[in-house]
């Protein structure tokens, strides 16, 4: 049953400035976000939000132009992301585990205009990883705290958040105002790049009225409160950060507790210090809480509502999350970016064996059919079939791709997933399959092309295709099984650091193995079913 106070039941305002208006006025002095022992209030980020706004007019940026935030969770993060879609512009955020290279192809397709990026991250200083690549339409880069080094080097070419803060005064606030009131519902929000099983990133476009629509029916659905403390591991950079977590929160009225950085015993003691009602997160997250021998040494008694998806969940995870961790409520839940991120969710009051072996039933308002993919004709229930939906949380499309669009979204709009499920009688799906060959490691979406296409470009590489191959806590890793050409002294160690090279980590082969020939059919195609079945194989002699 949902609160009378559920934001389901609120006449939401459809845009991103016009929503944090609304919750400075509904929540004002009430902490929305806490970050370094501080609170900044839903009246203050407001301010903050405004501010940064004005900042990016002062600079030029204006209705269409893409600005990009290529950093960890933080306060800033949401002040700039909020501060840019005030003026109309597209947020486009940005893996921080990418490579420069994987970083500068986004940018420059997208045409990005303002880059807002921090010193370091995991494969580097971005700065400098980007200084080599041509990106013609970037004006500016701007570096969010923390910083307190000497601006040389590639950092010199910045421009610090105070100062880019500070420049707010220069925009005339008559014109922000106007600019701020022009923003549309159906303007595109943000841009959210996926990649494909071609391995090209896909710039996903999503409205302001999607986002709001879609997470208020998901905040309302799991039951995300006002008095909620929202710990938000998961990255701004993801849906499952970004939309799921704080402008969920910002929607529902909760507080934002961001974490830049997953780290187990930082989890235990933020829950215990603040009071952690809201931790969402991949299974693997809570495997880890759940398997810490220090565990008992918190108190994690505060803990009420859990959401996870992206692998398969254990009913006894699910078990243990509420007998062992003491989560009140447990939901699971389906989506994927082309879906402004949800499809599917389960209610609080659904048994563990439901929560564990199914995604939930679609949200409010969302068509949802397992369809024969050849004849578009849904399959009887408790059949295999691809996972189809239509409604009003389909993208609006790939930026600059319309074919790829066009392959995606039927002429009566439909959007095909490329997942494999079955729906039940009640209209609960199990996802089973994917017609694609993605996999999912800790959440994150891994395309074999995009990895084989790196390992084509190592030297004693003959032939190489990817699997993903379950191994907890992961829920999936990849294995790489590669063709040396005749004479090579190829080690499994040397294709490691070359995928490492090239490729965000999450991405490179966990398993690297040597075979004489891949399968093929008749027609040359890998026969990927086959190197599951030796997969399989290996992995058992492994154990």
């Amino acid at each position: 049953m949902l609160l009378e106070s559920s934001p389901q039941n609120i006449n939401m305002p459809l845009t991103l400035p016009r929503l944090f208006g609304w919750a400075a006025q509904q929540f004002s002095a009430k902490a929305a976000v806490r970050e370094g022992g501080k609170d900044i209030s839903y009246s203050d980020l407001n301010d903050l939000r405004r501010a940064a706004g004005r900042a990016f007019m002062a600079m030029g940026v204006g209705h269409g132009d893409r600005v990009a935030i290529w950093a960890p969770n933080s306060a800033e993060w949401i002040v700039a992301a909020a501060g840019a879609q005030s003026v109309g512009a597209i947020l486009v955020p940005l893996n921080t585990r990418l490579q420069g290279n994987e970083a500068a192809d986004i940018l420059g397709r997208a045409g990005v205009k303002v880059l807002l990026t921090v010193a370091e991250l995991e494969k580097g200083e971005p700065l400098a990883m980007l200084a080599e690549q041509a990106l013609p339409e970037l004006q500016q880069r701007i570096l969010l705290p923390p910083y307190s080094g000497t601006n040389t080097g590639s950092i010199a070419a910045s421009m610090s958040w105070i100062d880019f803060m500070a420049s707010a005064a220069q925009a005339d606030d008559a014109k922000f105002i106007a600019a701020e009131r022009a923003v549309n519902p159906f303007d595109s929000a943000d841009m959210l790049f996926t990649s494909g099983t071609t391995g090209k990133a896909k710039g996903v476009l999503c409205s302001h009225e999607q986002n709001i629509r879609a997470f208020q029916s998901w905040s309302a659905t799991v039951g995300l409160r006002s008095d909620d403390n929202y710990l938000i591991v998961n990255p701004f950079f993801h849906s499952f950060g970004y939309k799921a977590g704080w402008l969920a929160a910002i929607i529902s009225g909760a507080t934002i507790l961001p974490m830049a950085k997953f780290d187990k015993r930082s989890v235990l003691e933020t829950i215990q210090r603040d009071k952690v009602t809201m931790l969402p997160g991949a299974p693997s997250l809570y495997e880890m809480l759940l398997n810490a021998p220090e565990r008992g040494d918190y108190d994690l008694s505060s803990l009420r509502l859990g959401v996870t998806g992206a692998a398969s969940v254990p009913v006894q995870l699910v078990r243990d999350m509420r007998n062992i961790l003491g989560f009140e409520t447990v939901v699971t839940a389906y989506g994927l970016t082309e879906s402004t991120g949800v499809v599917t969710v389960c209610r609080p009051e659904d048994e563990a064996e439901t929560i564990a072996t199914t995604s939930g039933r679609a949200i409010e308002g969302v068509e949802l059919i397992c369809a024969n993919p050849n004849t578009g004709k849904e399959v009887p229930r408790g059949s295999e079939g691809e996972v189809w939906l239509r409604g009003y949380n389909v993208m609006q499309g790939y930026f600059d791709m319309p074919e790829a669009t066009a392959e995606t979204i039927t002429a009566d709009g439909w959007l095909k997933t490329g997942d494999i499920g079955v729906m039940d009688e009640r209209g609960y799906l199990r996802i089973t399959d994917r017609l694609k060959d993605m996999y999912i490691m800790n959440g994150e979406n891994v395309y074999p092309a995009e990895v084989e296409k790196v390992l084509y470009g190592l030297s004693g590489v003959a032939q190489a295709a990817v699997i993903g191959v379950p191994k907890a806590p992961q829920g999936e890793v990849g294995m790489a099984f590669v063709v040396k050409k005749a004479g090579s002294d190829l080690s499994a160690q040397r294709v490691s650091e070359y995928c490492g090279e090239y490729l965000a980590r999450y991405k490179c082969p966990f398993y690297v193995e040597f075979v004489e020939a891949l399968p093929l059919n008749a027609s040359g195609k890998v026969l990927k079913t086959e190197l599951k079945i030796l997969a399989s194989t290996l992995l058992s002699k492994k154990k």
